[in-house]
């Protein structure tokens, strides 16, 4: 058992704040704590897998527990007994709780019985409860009281990826703290330094992959760069870690999107093809495929980002897309940005993930070709005949948005169609209209709006091309309103009475026609 191999994620796991990469915020806040001595007794850890959550609650405890030290130190020796029994995760007084297996409320009441008792061999007893938001309700609500007033001796240590699901009551009694994704850089750094301690050869190409496969988590990273190590033997380079992701190089998705967008289906079909049989994930060549039409919007000359030498691509790539970009819109990039985020759920649940590739390629190139709202314009306005050899007698184009509208019951009616309904239904339930023609309508008003008449007037005008006199009267002549008037019609139906009698105390509270 003396030759069990330890996986890179943990032979490297940070055993100090010093090694803690990507964290800086949270290094200095917790080391500035201990050291003026500021020590909370309930710590939120909260990140994306791999960030440091379990590292760092190791190393905060073995900090408080350090025998270098009277008292608790930002710069635990690793040497002593507890530091190496924390780092080993054996101490007797630093318990590490997986939520998951603990979940019910017996469980934290073993927990909270066993916090009432000293520490044996530390100044501190520290509880880790890992992926805590997997507790139940009853659980949660057990662990309240305790955590908000702990014992002085007792630390809870608490870590979550999911945040959202922890109760806010638990939150508020906890110092929160947000593990950051590791930004590229810093990966390629880290994975670089553990190379070197390796002895393994990693080129620049292949780290870059690496770290950006990682997306922000360690542990992913080392994960899969212990896999290229046993994929190549210790040599890796670029085309091991592509094979081993299934990914497709760049230079080639930079190639397969200008052959997409240069509008030659079968030019991209039999490119696909040829990706397809030299063994490239269809969803990893979609995830490139996004990857590269995000970076040619912020590379889009209009937008003046200027951060392209942030993109993953070469010098060579760039000046590629910039080439595109000149015989592209933005709004293309944007269209064929959405049809490819739609098909991320079909890909995945496609039973024929080629079949469903081919048929997005089409879709890409037809998305791509389309014309423009603007230019659809243009092209509707230029198909209209400019000139004719013979005169006719036509109606102006912008005269055939005009309707004509002889009375109450076809003004109405084309407020209705033209979906303006909050006039439609004043009108028709507020007017009792004393005449109507010639473009005037004389009326009396049951709400007496003063601002409705100018509204109705200015729409009028809009929709009939005529200027119309509205003129209201201050006496009620106690007529029918439109909507009574056709309430009224349809009461004197024999049929609608005939149904009126069949239900008792049935009555008509609207009419629609």
């Amino acid at each position: 058992m003396e030759n069990n191999y330890t996986v890179l994620a943990r032979k490297y796991r940070s055993q100090n704040f010093e090694n803690l990469i990507g964290q800086d915020v949270l290094v200095k806040t917790l080391t500035t704590a201990i050291n003026t001595g500021r020590i909370a007794h309930a710590y939120i850890f909260t990140g994306i897998r791999g960030t440091g959550k379990t590292s760092t609650a190791r190393i905060l405890a073995k900090a408080l527990n350090c025998l270098s030290s009277d008292t608790a130190t930002s710069k635990p020796c690793g040497e002593c007994e507890n530091c190496r029994a924390i780092a080993a995760g054996q101490h007797i007084d630093v318990m590490e709780i997986d939520a998951a297996s603990h979940t019910g409320v017996d469980n934290m009441r073993e927990i909270l019985d066993a916090a009432l008792y000293r520490p044996t061999n530390a100044r501190y007893k520290v509880y880790i409860i890992d992926e805590v938001h997997m507790l139940s309700t009853s659980a949660f609500n057990a662990l309240l009281k305790t955590l908000e007033e702990p014992p002085a001796h007792v630390i809870f240590i608490l870590a979550t990826t999911e945040i959202r699901k922890v109760p806010v009551t638990i939150l508020s009694r906890c110092q929160r703290f947000d593990l950051a994704r590791v930004p590229v850089e810093t990966l390629k750094k880290h994975f670089a330094w553990v190379a070197e301690q390796e002895k393994i050869t990693l080129s620049d190409e292949a780290n870059e992959l690496l770290a950006r496969a990682a997306d922000g988590s360690v542990r992913d990273g080392l994960s899969l760069l212990d896999q290229a190590i046993a994929q190549t033997g210790g040599h890796v380079d670029e085309g091991a870690v592509l094979d081993m992701l299934k990914r497709t190089d760049r230079g080639t998705v930079v190639n397969f999107m200008k052959t997409v967008l240069s509008d030659d289906v079968s030019a991209a079909l039999n490119k696909l093809d040829e990706i397809y049989v030299n063994g490239a994930d269809l969803t990893m060549l979609l995830n490139d495929m996004m990857e590269w039409t995000h970076w040619a919007t912020r590379m889009y000359p209009s937008l003046r980002l200027q951060d392209a030498s942030s993109s993953p691509y070469t010098a060579d790539q760039r000046e590629t897309i910039k080439k595109i970009n000149e015989n592209i819109s933005l709004n293309t990039l944007s269209r064929i940005w959405q049809v490819m985020v739609a098909a991320v759920p079909e890909l995945q649940a496609s039973t024929n993930q080629k079949q469903c590739f081919d048929m997005l390629i089409v879709r890409l190139i037809h998305i791509a070709d389309m014309p423009s709202i603007p230019e659809l314009l243009k092209q509707d306005s230029g198909a209209m005949p400019e000139k004719k050899t013979e005169p006719v007698k036509t109606v102006e184009p912008e005269q055939s948005k005009y309707i004509d509208i002889k009375n109450a019951t076809e003004l109405v009616n084309a407020l209705q169609n033209a979906r303006e309904l909050l006039l439609y239904s004043y009108v028709s339930s507020n007017l009792e209209i004393l005449e109507f023609g010639d473009n005037k309508i004389k009326y009396f008003d049951r709400q007496n709006d003063k601002n409705f008449s100018q509204k109705l007037t200015v729409w009028l005008r809009d929709n009939t091309g005529k200027n119309w006199t509205l003129e209201t009267t201050t006496e009620d002549p106690h007529k029918e309103t439109i909507s009574e008037h056709n309430k009224s019609e349809i009461v004197a139906d024999p049929m609608v009475a005939d149904a009126m009698n069949l239900f008792e105390g049935a009555e008509i509270v609207g009419v629609s026609k």
